[in-house]
């Protein structure tokens, strides 16, 4: 693994405008498992007693409701268009016993939004996380404008990575802008589907082999999730993991994580 990483936009360097309670997840491509890690998380950390916010920030291929079996009456969108609080659009997920806020999925205007919009998005979610312990934030995949200002407002950022090549160099294209815009501090990394832990110390070790290299920094590893056919089978049925298989392998170490952010 190579620093080809191409940067054609400039990273955004927002000012360090953020909430202590606020978490956000961060995969620099889809398909890795963070909509699920972030949705389980959330659940992990409610069954330890704290009152937890889940908010979709995918503004445009959002799905945390789609996993969860929701139909929520109101989404992002009349937030964007100025119809409703974020407070507003608040919806109770009774069986995880957590607060979801839904995205939109297909609409490609709330992915292209000016800046001031999206600056006025970020302050009323770090306003709300004030009437809650725990703020789970599901960024959108990628590193557009969108995903590094929406993670700004978490003081921690979940980089969730596979062994796939492609999984970490996005990965590492993820923490690169973040050590650009002087937010490096903030990023942990969590590596899904391994098969035992010495795999995972394998996948971990090439990523913060470049940043080393590259950034002369080193990311630290806040947990490992084993493989588990038990969570294509709770995706499928829409129910989140801890609810239909909380012994299971990745619903344990996902509990270990959510100890982990809160000591």
């Amino acid at each position: 693994m190579t620093d080809n990483t191409r940067m054609d936009m400039p990273a955004v360097k927002p000012a360090r405008q953020s909430a202590p309670n606020i978490v956000a997840v961060a995969s620099g491509k889809g398909g890795v498992g963070k909509t699920w890690f972030s949705i389980t998380l959330a659940h992990a950390l409610s069954k330890h007693g704290k009152k937890v916010l889940l908010f979709d920030g995918d503004l445009g291929l959002a799905n945390v409701d789609v996993q969860l079996g929701l139909m929520p009456k109101h989404d992002l969108n009349d937030v964007i268009r100025g119809r409703l609080s974020l407070k507003r659009i608040i919806q109770r997920y009774d069986d995880g016993q957590f607060d979801v806020i839904a995205g939109q999925s297909g609409t490609a205007s709330l992915s292209g939004l000016p800046n001031d919009k999206l600056l006025e998005l970020k302050k009323a979610l770090i306003d709300l996380a004030k009437d809650y312990d725990m703020v789970i934030l599901d960024l959108g995949a990628g590193i557009d404008r969108t995903v590094r200002l929406l993670s700004s407002a978490a003081e921690r950022v979940i980089v969730i990575t596979n062994e796939e090549p492609t999984s970490l160099t996005d990965a590492y294209a993820y923490i690169k802008l973040s050590h650009t815009a002087g937010l490096s501090d903030t990023v942990r990394v969590v590596i899904n589907m391994v098969t035992n832990k010495a795999q995972g110390e394998r996948i971990y070790g090439t990523l913060t082999k470049v940043c080393e290299n590259f950034l002369k920094f080193r990311p630290p590893l806040l947990g490992m999730i084993r493989s588990d056919k038990k969570v294509g089978e709770a995706i499928r049925n829409q129910a989140p993991l801890l609810m239909r298989h909380p012994n299971t392998e990745a619903a344990v170490d996902i509990d270990v994580i959510a100890s982990q952010l809160i000591k």
